[in-house]
């Protein structure tokens, strides 16, 4: 992949400001408690905090329609993933008086102002999904001692079914 000389200074600004970032964690020991990485982007990582987080970035939400809504979580792992959501600060869980009590997670402030990096992430993993992909086979099948070609490595790239990109909001 050749990069224009723009996107070469990107990259180089982009490498030394995370090189810097890595130095300096570095000489603090790596001490977890005071590690950014391990400490919030474990979180924010995780494939059901993602999802979660872009579910709440539409509107409010009860649990059995956050459940209903991201596919092949269990009732387990939303219960805990919007609670360690809501211990970073991410989500805010409001409880109304009914009967019986109904409860709706919401984003935060903090939480609305991961969205910015978060919809670039995203749109990253959907722009390289297809490259990713045909990466895995390559190694898989290196792995395995076979030498059967990759598909789309030779031939026209068969892209794996992917989401619709987000849209941009002005």
């Amino acid at each position: 992949m050749t990069r224009s000389p723009g996107e070469n200074l990107t990259v180089a600004t982009h490498r030394a400001t995370l090189t810097d970032r890595y130095a300096a964690w570095r000489e603090q020991g790596f001490d977890a408690s005071r590690c950014p990485v391990r400490n919030v982007l474990d979180h924010l990582g995780s494939k059901w905090s993602t999802l979660l987080l872009i579910a709440l970035a539409e509107k409010p939400m009860r649990f059995n329609a956050l459940l209903r809504d991201v596919p092949d979580i269990s009732k387990r792992m939303l219960t805990q993933t919007l609670r360690d959501l809501e211990r970073d600060g991410l989500v805010a869980r409001q409880v109304f008086p009914t009967k019986p009590p109904s409860v709706e997670y919401r984003l935060s402030a903090t939480g609305e102002s991961v969205l910015g990096p978060l919809t670039a992430l995203v749109g990253w993993a959907e722009q390289h999904f297809p490259e990713i992909v045909r990466a895995r086979l390559r190694f898989d099948t290196a792995a395995e001692g076979g030498s059967a070609p990759v598909p789309g490595e030779t031939a026209r790239v068969e892209r794996p079914p992917a989401l619709a990109p987000l849209p941009v909001r002005g």
